[in-house]
């Protein structure tokens, strides 16, 4: 399994996800795609094989439905103004466990941080079967 990081998350996802054995990760601005429309992103991730992990849910979720197969789609959702490289860094930690080590084929793994700090975890289809 490798991860793809976009680029509203931090580089050092990836280079935690390289720590934690999937040394094929990387983070979109390291592929050249800093500022790539999302559909260009969703592209190169299905195309080669990552788990692509973003904050940007909705559009991303949108893409990763019109997709016949894909090896993973983890979202975050936050309130607003929660997102800190910490929690960024927690919420890659919870994925990582939640995945176990395998691709989710034509799952999204969304985890959703409420504004009292409440965690909330979802495994769905996509597309739906």
């Amino acid at each position: 399994m490798k991860f793809l990081i976009d680029e509203c998350l931090s580089p050092e996802l990836a280079k935690l996800a390289r720590e934690c054995g999937y040394a094929e990760s990387n983070h979109v601005r390291w592929l050249g795609l800093a500022g790539a429309k999302d559909h260009a992103v969703t592209r190169r991730a299905v195309d080669d094989g990552y788990v692509l992990v973003t904050h940007n849910t909705a559009d991303f979720r949108g893409l990763y439905g019109r997709e016949e197969l894909h090896v993973g789609l983890v979202t975050f959702n936050t309130a607003p103004g929660l997102m800190s490289l910490d929690l960024q860094i927690r919420l890659f930690d919870l994925a990582l466990s939640e995945l176990g080590g395998e691709e989710a084929w034509n799952q999204v793994l969304e985890i959703t941080v409420a504004a009292d700090r409440t965690v909330t975890i979802e495994n769905f289809d996509l597309p739906p079967r």
